[in-house]
């Protein structure tokens, strides 16, 4: 791997910005203080680092004994496909292996839901789970 993670809640806003506007997340970047701030009150915070470039981050919330959930997790996309999302997922799920609840909420495509199912996460539309969710 031509690449280092992090363990660091503070990162600059402007390398926060190129990473979540690259993969079209401009909801978070409307207000990248709001975003720094959404950082240092995370439970977790997980980066990947091309020398000085951020090409890759997972944040958690929750209590971290009883549940996670998996806020962001983004990868730019010139660096896609080369196991960083993979690697920053079992990261988070080592380092909360204990933890019964993991969950994540995103959008439907069939690459997400092959990622995410590759990587052990079940979907809601199936089995005995019901998801909900309330936004804005």
């Amino acid at each position: 791997m031509g690449f280092v993670f992090k363990e660091e809640k503070l990162i600059e806003k402007d390398a926060l910005k190129s990473l979540y506007e690259d993969v079209e997340w401009f909801a978070y970047t409307k207000d990248l203080d709001q975003l720094a701030e959404a950082l240092t009150h995370s439970l977790y915070v997980l980066s990947a680092w091309d020398n000085d470039e951020l090409i890759g981050l997972v944040r958690v919330v929750g209590d971290g004994l009883t549940i996670i959930y998996i806020q962001d997790l983004l990868v730019l996309n010139s660096r896609q496909n080369q196991g960083i999302a993979s690697e920053l997922i079992r990261r988070v799920l080592d380092r909360y292996r204990d933890v019964r609840q993991k969950v994540l909420l995103t959008e439907e495509s069939s690459d997400v839901r092959h990622f995410y199912e590759k990587n052990g996460f079940q979907s809601c539309d199936q089995g005995n789970l019901v998801a909900f969710a309330k936004l804005g």
